[in-house]
């Protein structure tokens, strides 16, 4: 289902992307060397719920996850890059740990994403990573707007991600949003331009490159959901959801403190 939005329906999207940004900022703020990502999914819970908000995680069940996933947000560190779900693990200086993040507010959904470094140290390959799928989603974001395709911004992400020299893996990446998390269009993270469905106004996206540093490989965990490299390289996922309106695409879940 591919769905748009009316302007009452796309003004709620713009508050739950807000919060959805402002959460990630404070998880961000937190995440110390000797955080616990239990201690994660336990703050990320207390935010939905006082805001008001639904999860969009805890009781997902799609067909490529065992069961519900069960907890309120995704930690990947290191080499799991998506679905990461959240265990006993304390964070270890230089870890690169990834958080994504999906809630619903009135009946709208809004996902985003974000990678860095724990603590002091920056490991340089880890530091090209996350600057390698942030500069591809800012990239993603341009060519997004009223009139141009789905290829057009999958083709603007992967030539990022491509020189950057990292393999890209189209199993997983970008999709529609709106009402639910997950819906048409998917957006892959390279394509070819002038391809695919063509863009119209109150059509939300989910814009999520993400890559691993030397395969486009992955393998699930025994928890049967975390999404790993499969040759144990670092990882990073970067993902923003956008609106897009008469004359581009609106950023929606950029903290609304900055």
């Amino acid at each position: 289902m591919i769905e748009i939005l009316n302007p009452t329906e796309l003004a709620r999207a713009g508050v739950t992307g807000a919060l959805v940004g402002d959460i990630l900022r404070t998880l961000r703020s937190r995440s110390e060397v000797g955080t616990n990502l239990l201690d994660i999914d336990r703050w990320a819970r207390e935010m939905i719920l006082e805001a008001g908000a639904q999860s969009c995680y805890v009781d997902y069940a799609p067909s490529f996850g065992r069961g519900p996933f069960g907890h309120y947000i995704c930690t990947g560190v290191n080499d799991a890059v998506l679905h990461g779900r959240p265990h006993d693990y304390a964070l270890a200086d230089g870890d690169l740990l990834s958080l994504d993040l999906a809630v619903s507010v009135d009946g709208v959904a809004a996902d985003a994403a974000i990678s860095f470094i724990v603590g002091e140290s920056r490991p340089p390959e880890s530091v090209a990573l996350i600057d390698a799928t942030e500069r591809a989603l800012e990239a993603g974001i341009a060519a997004a707007g009223p009139g141009a395709r789905i290829g057009d911004i999958s083709h603007a992400i992967g030539s990022v991600l491509r020189e950057a020299g990292y393999p890209i893996n189209t199993e997983f990446g970008g999709h529609g949003i709106g009402s639910t998390m997950h819906q048409d269009p998917h957006v892959p993270n390279t394509g070819r331009r002038g391809t695919g469905y063509k863009l119209r106004p109150g059509l939300m996206l989910a814009l999520e490159p993400w890559v691993m540093q030397d395969t486009d490989r992955l393998v699930t965990d025994a928890d049967g959901w975390t999404l790993r490299s499969a040759t144990g390289c670092r990882t990073a996922h970067s993902e923003h959801t956008v609106a897009i309106t008469e004359d581009g695409a609106e950023v929606l879940t950029r903290s609304a403190r900055g």
